[in-house]
Formats: C-alpha cells, sequence, structure tokens
C-alpha cells in the first residue's frame, strides 16, 4: 500500500511564490508530487532532482577540506529557483518557486515538512515486539 503524502507537499506551497514539490527517491523515482504538477512533469523533473543532488554530493569537497558535507542545492533561473533537500534515507524534496519568494521561509517550511514526512513515513515500535502475551 503507498501512502499518500501529497498533503505533507502541499503544506510546503504556503510559501508565497512556492509553485510545485516533489519527493524523489536516491535512484530518481517519484515518491510523491504536489497536487498542481501532472504527473509526467513530475516524474521527468524526479529524475532530474536525483542526478543534481548526486552532482552536488561529488562537489562538496569544493567548499573545503572537512567542509564538504551536502545540505542543499539552490538554483537560481530567469523564471524562479529550485530548493533540493535530503528528506531522509535516500529521499529528496525538491520545491520550484518564483524569484520573489522568501528564500528563508521556504527553507525553512522545507525543513518543517521534511520532519513532517519522518512522522508520517515512521513507525512506533511495538512494546511487545511482535511476540503476543
Amino acid at each position: 500500500m503507498k501512502t499518500d503524502l501529497s498533503w505533507v507537499l502541499n503544506d510546503v506551497l504556503e510559501v508565497r511564490g512556492a509553485r510545485h514539490a516533489i519527493l524523489v527517491s536516491g535512484d530518481g523515482l517519484l515518491l510523491q508530487r504536489s497536487d498542481d504538477i501532472g504527473r509526467d512533469d513530475a516524474e521527468t523533473n524526479a529524475a532530474a532532482m536525483s542526478s543534481m543532488q548526486s552532482l552536488s554530493r561529488a562537489v562538496a569537497g569544493f567548499v573545503g577540506a572537512g567542509h564538504g558535507i551536502w545540505k542543499q542545492t539552490l538554483l537560481e533561473y530567469d523564471g524562479g529557483w529550485i530548493f533540493l533537500i535530503a528528506a531522509g534515507q535516500g529521499s529528496y524534496l525538491a520545491v520550484s518557486a518564483a524569484l520573489d519568494v522568501d528564500m528563508e521561509a521556504m527553507s525553512f517550511r522545507m525543513q518543517k515538512t521534511v520532519a513532517a514526512l519522518s512522522k508520517a513515513m515512521s513507525v512506533a515500535p511495538r512494546s511487545d515486539n511482535g511476540v503476543g502475551v
């Protein structure tokens, strides 16, 4: 059963200027998309975002020895921004936004969204360790 997490992705779109959000696996598969982006576009962008995070990790050492742990990739285009962050083990959150987006608010909301995704996808440990009493 696939869990519908679009509600969590749609939450990040409450930041003024946010356009689309996708959750991507490390190997480029679309895990979830916000309501406002079509499946084909989301799948194409998921593959590209996976490559982008891989490239970003590969050049992380360029910032200096011991300081090369990738946290976020930010891409600027003449029509807007793309934010890309880790969203847990082997997954990434990508959000597109308009040029006038509040970048601090977007980064904060994305971190909050990642925390919500982690909580939504976690399973509470069983107190009986699976053994009936």
